[in-house]
């Protein structure tokens, strides 16, 4: 009682914060849902509203890079670090979540308070949980971020946290490495992608003096968008920014795409959406005040025609994401995930063991080569075992396009099953490169001397280059390699947790052991008898381990179908070929 009383008395503390800062509930409340999702957004009786508009935030309250390197705490040392390279964006809003969890007397407690204490991704698994993940794509990239993150927080923030809380007049507080993985946590799944519009990161930018520079920084990105594709309340895509860089001083700012600024940050009380496949709203930046009567807000913006039910949770999306995606960042994994995919790849270091390595090499080189692919689930639909029938049949977005299967010399023809082969050309090219012959080796090069002369009066094209390639080798050998790659894929996978089948019954168990009494769950005994509902409910990590190393075994034994199936047509017509 004590807990929900405490619970509550937050909650009332965090939206008397939004009011005072500006921030509107037009259409919603916020509330608490459950242990799973923490916090999440639920329709009021104003849902209805004609114009859509659900809550209102001044970007003003929005935690982004420049206001950190604003902040009179820590905008001094940030500002030197940052003009030196030393840390990125993403790095300074890390610090200022660190920073303001230990102060004593943040003005953003009341947020930072509301916010969970620890997340579902694999860094807060415990060691039983991550072994779960053995095999799998994120048992490697879980240990390396961590480690990644420990010797960050050793290096850099650790004493510069002290040094700033000292500065603050706290000579008390001690920092520790959760504090830094939580403020990582925080900003990986709360953060957005916003498009701000340029005059409000820039209001005077011809009188901006300081050599800063705040472009996005690193590889991937928080696609938690507005409402373009995959950027879309967090249905967001890596926007492709066109345009012109801003420079001050010759340093560059950040992209700008016309009046446009992108910027990486978290906005209160939009943040505590959650994700659904359908979603009911998206958020939106409204510049000029036109929509909402607030200059420089963003909104939540109801997506459905008719009025919401009261109480019911408004939710966006967070994009069409994998559960691999999902669970790195997120901490959570949908079952038979729609948008799931496999990743398969050749590794770089493997390829200096292979015949003719420098060669080979080079011929990489020269056609861009793409050493890793992602099979998306829906590739399936266009093969020769689909699992259902196609939907959306004339939009093949999915499909992989063949681009090399020309030939100059019509001595290779296309085959037959061009069709009906899911795998993506560019991952073909790099297997085709990787797996030739000697001969093959030499034929490439013949027909590239053919088309640049034997002075080398200029270089091939990369479409030359990735014809001759497959002139020369076909397909037959990158299958091969193919097969191989996810043969070793699927072990990997079984080595520690068996096959899908064992996932399976696994789930199913739970499901059980949920549906049983609570005094079976704990494990205690009950007339004298005890059975398999004795044990205990598995833990929500350990049940989205299962899910998802599940489905990318499933992902995995169905496109290893394909392309032994497409492998066994390629060498059929190889041999009528030659005959």
């Amino acid at each position: 009682m004590a807990n929900q009383e405490e619970a509550t008395a937050r909650l009332e503390r965090f939206l008397q914060w939004l009011q005072v800062n500006g921030a509107e509930l037009r259409g919603c409340n916020i509330k608490y849902c459950d242990s799973d999702k923490g916090g999440g957004v639920y329709s009021s009786n104003d849902a209805s509203s004609s114009d859509g508009v659900l809550l209102v935030v001044p970007l003003n309250l929005a935690i982004t890079p420049m206001r950190v390197l604003q902040d009179p705490l820590l905008g001094s040392e940030c500002r030197a670090m940052f003009t030196e390279g030393e840390v990125d964006d993403r790095f300074l809003m890390n610090l200022f979540l660190t920073v303001e969890r230990l102060r004593k007397n943040s003005s953003w407690k009341p947020y930072l308070d509301m916010l969970p204490t620890t997340f579902g991704n694999p860094l807060w698994f415990t060691d039983d949980e991550l072994l779960e993940l053995r095999g799998t794509t994120l048992f490697r990239a879980t240990e390396l971020q961590k480690k990644s993150l420990l010797s960050m927080y050793n290096g850099k923030v650790k004493d510069l946290v002290k040094k700033l809380l000292i500065l603050d007049g706290d000579s008390e507080s001690e920092v520790s490495f959760e504090d830094f993985l939580w403020a990582n946590s925080v900003f990986w799944t709360r953060a957005l992608n916003i498009p701000l519009p340029h005059s409000f990161v820039f209001p005077q930018i011809n009188e901006v003096q300081d050599n800063i520079s705040m472009e996005k920084s690193s590889e991937a990105s928080t696609d938690h968008g507005c409402s373009k594709a995959m950027i879309n309340g967090k249905d967001v895509q890596k926007s492709e920014v066109k345009g012109n860089d801003i420079e001050v001083n010759g340093v560059e700012l950040m992209s700008e795409q016309k009046d446009t600024v992108w910027v990486e940050g978290l906005v209160p009380g939009i943040d505590f959406c959650n994700h659904d496949l359908k979603a009911s709203a998206t958020w939106e930046v409204d510049g000029t005040g036109s929509v909402t009567g607030v200059p420089f807000s963003m909104y939540l913006l109801s997506a459905v025609h008719n009025s919401f039910p009261i109480e019911k949770e408004i939710c966006i999306s967070y994009g069409n994401k994998g559960n691999e995606e999902l669970l790195y960042l997120y901490g959570f994994v949908i079952d038979n995930n729609p948008d799931d995919y496999l990743m398969v790849h050749y590794p770089v270091e493997a390829i200096e063991s292979i015949p003719f390595s420098d060669s080979k090499s080079q011929l990489l080189e020269a056609q861009k080569a793409e050493m890793r692919c992602l099979l998306h689930k829906s590739l399936l639909d266009h093969g020769y075992f689909p699992a259902g029938s196609p939907k959306d049949k004339g939009k093949d977005t999915c499909k992989a396009v063949q681009t090399c299967n020309y030939s100059w010399s019509g001595q290779r023809k296309t085959p037959s099953y061009v069709n009906k082969l899911v795998f993506p050309d560019d991952f073909l090219t790099t297997l085709r490169t990787i797996a030739m012959r000697e001969d093959e080796l030499f034929k490439v090069s013949s027909l590239l001397e053919e088309l640049v002369g034997t002075e080398g009066e200029r270089q091939p094209s990369e479409a030359e280059v990735r014809a001759a390639v497959w002139e020369a080798c076909g397909d037959s050998g990158a299958l091969q390699l193919l097969v191989d790659l996810l043969h070793v894929k699927m072990t990997n996978l079984e080595e520690y947790s068996g096959t899908e089948d064992c996932d399976t019954e696994l789930l199913e168990q739970e499901a059980h052991i949920t549906g049983c009494p609570k005094e079976y769950i704990r494990g205690d005994t009950v007339n004298g008898s005890r059975d398999w509902c004795r044990c205990k409910k598995m833990s929500r990590n350990k049940w989205s381990s299962i899910v998802y190393r599940r489905g990318q075994k499933q992902l995995t034994r169905s496109f290893l179908r394909e392309a032994e199936h497409a492998l066994q047509l390629s060498l059929s017509e190889d041999s009528a070929n030659q005959s």
